[in-house]
């Protein structure tokens, strides 16, 4: 189970050597699983700070809320509810890489300035000024699939064939960033779990992660919580969700996957070692 590496600020993750665990710390007040509960300054940072006990190998810090049927936030907003913490975490889990998840390059330039390290765009850089943002910054990037908008991506999305469509939609978006000069090994993927995709076409993308791996950039992938799984045991609130979230997450270490990004880090840590110690026993 070889793998690339992905350097992130001045450090080389080889994503060869085991399965990296990134933390969803959503500062919102309505995200689908966990909005609201971490909306103040102190309460994130907190939940941050376990989060690293816990095992997690990078904090993603969002302010926009991206389920299914959201609004867009203005960028005035999203930038008063993350730069406040990245720059407190910054202080307070020194050495952790620090994601910010946004689709806006003003929201990202203003997050690395305040120390983060990764620019996590569901959107796959599409804001034009992106690709220099992370650049200039000598930032990481996650470039992620996204059938349409938040707004309507889960109304009746529909493909030919989902693994040839994410797949070829990734390797464009891989070669448009490096075309602007953001280094190879600065680029993950993730294609983007629940986000304009129908049951099958989660399960048919899980299934299929080599397709994904072939592309030689580190996979992320975040399935926590995620509808998929609520819809597969009975329609259970996300709130409900754990168990199903570390069946999935053992099928995607299994498979291959570099980084799994999670809400309940102690738990999925744990997974992840175990599944580790299992499939790379031969390596």
């Amino acid at each position: 189970m070889g793998g690339p590496v992905w350097r992130v600020g001045d450090r080389a993750f080889e994503c060869s050597e085991r399965t990296l665990v990134m933390g969803i710390l959503n500062v919102t007040p309505d995200s689908f699983s966990d909005g609201g509960r971490f909306f103040s300054e102190v309460y994130a940072a907190r939940h941050a700070t376990q989060m690293v006990a816990d095992g997690a190998d990078f904090i993603d810090v969002g302010g926009e809320s991206t389920r299914p049927g959201s609004d867009p936030v203005p960028v005035e907003e999203e930038l008063a509810r993350v730069v406040p913490v990245i720059g407190r975490l910054v202080g307070e889990i020194p050495g952790v890489p620090i994601s910010i998840d946004t689709r806006k390059a003003e929201v990202a330039a203003a997050a690395l300035d305040a120390g983060a390290s990764i620019v996590n765009d569901v959107s796959g850089g599409s804001d034009p000024a992106m690709f220099d943002v992370v650049r200039q910054g000598q930032a990481a990037i996650v470039l992620m699939h996204m059938k349409g908008e938040p707004k309507t991506m889960q109304e009746a999305p529909t493909y030919d064939d989902v693994v040839a469509e994410v797949r070829g939609y990734l390797r464009q978006r891989v070669e448009a960033a490096e075309f602007a000069g953001i280094a190879a090994e600065r680029i993950a993927i993730d294609p983007g779990i629940g986000f304009g995709k129908e049951l099958e076409d989660n399960l048919t993308l899980m299934r299929r992660l080599d397709a994904l791996l072939e592309l030689g950039r580190p996979v992320l992938v975040g399935p926590s919580r995620k509808r998929f799984i609520g819809t597969l045991l009975g329609d259970l609130p996300a709130e409900e969700r754990m168990e199903g979230t570390a069946g999935a997450v053992a099928w995607l270490v299994s498979k291959g996957a570099h980084i799994v990004r999670v809400h309940d880090v102690r738990e999925m840590v744990r997974v992840v070692r175990v599944v580790d110690a299992l499939a790379r026993a031969d390596t």
